[in-house]
């Protein structure tokens, strides 16, 4: 499930910000990103997030921004040292001009900000773990808002699966009719004479009962019963909608292997489109 969440606040010489996103996944994958200084925060980072979360690939950032008067600014000696030496063969062959200083300084990373004077300190620190709750929340309501659409679209998903099923069995009650008509006018169409009654009912008994789709369309009720009740349940349900879609597919197939009848089989297509369309969508819930 996709969600953005943020929370910011200051302390005394900083302000801060968290940034919590979130996109789909099979299962919980958290990347944190904090400044130094601030690596003791990430295992509250984690424990806030396995509390909310149960699947999805999340990335959890910390801005700190500081005051003025509590940034000074340093030249990173030996990186200018080093890109000097690296110059000097071009300057030796004439290659290059002499570097003027506003240059080197302009190199990135030759400039760098001196942490704050006491990065532990506890009011601070304090200060900053307060938005980490916060943030997540906000993250898991906006995962909840899609959520509550993901429910609507499974369940008219649902309704489609269940009509198409309902209108397969009413197929399937006449389809050893059909199969005893068809058997009738191809054996007479190849004998002419008259053909034994019993043995007729037998073949077509025996051909209906190999494309008897019954059972599977009483699972498919069964399955779609079950998926209703997960969508409707708080509880995370995902893995096992994905689960239940699998079923679904399974079920859909075989009635189209069984089908002897062409209104059946396009029923029985639609079905495996409805299916993989909620299959598609179970992958986005939590």
């Amino acid at each position: 499930m996709t969600g953005f969440g943020r929370a910011e606040g200051a302390a005394p010489g900083m302000s801060w910000v968290w940034e919590a996103r979130s996109v789909n996944g099979r299962s919980l994958d958290l990347k944190i990103r904090v400044p130094h200084g601030y690596d003791v925060l990430e295992p509250v980072v984690r424990e806030a997030a396995k509390t909310r979360f149960r699947r999805g690939s999340l990335q959890v950032g910390l801005t700190i921004k500081q005051d003025a008067a509590e940034t000074g600014l340093n030249i990173n000696d030996a990186f200018v040292r080093a890109a000097i030496a690296a110059a000097a063969p071009y300057l030796r062959d004439g290659l290059v001009a002499p570097p003027r200083w506003d240059g080197l300084l302009a190199l990135r990373g030759a400039i760098v900000a001196e942490p704050m004077a006491d990065i532990g300190d506890a009011a601070r620190l304090e200060a900053v773990r307060t938005g980490i709750e916060p943030a997540l929340d906000a993250l898991a309501a906006a995962r909840a808002d899609e959520g509550a659409a993901l429910q609507r679209m499974l369940g008219a998903l649902l309704d489609t699966i269940a009509g198409a099923a309902g209108q397969a069995r009413t197929l399937a009650v006449i389809q050893p009719d059909a199969i005893a008509e068809r058997l009738r006018q191809k054996i007479a169409a190849l004998a002419a004479e008259a053909l034994d009654p019993q043995r007729l009912a037998a073949e077509a008994a025996l051909l209906a009962t190999k494309a008897d789709v019954r059972e599977e369309l009483d699972r498919l009720d069964a399955h779609v019963a079950e998926a209703r009740a997960l969508i409707a349940s708080p509880e995370p349900a995902g893995r096992r909608l994905e689960f239940l879609a699998q079923e679904l597919n399974r079920e859909a197939n075989t009635l189209c292997s069984k089908s002897n009848d062409l209104a059946l089989t396009r029923l029985g297509l639609d079905l495996k489109t409805a299916i993989d369309q909620f299959r598609e969508q179970s992958a986005n819930v939590e």
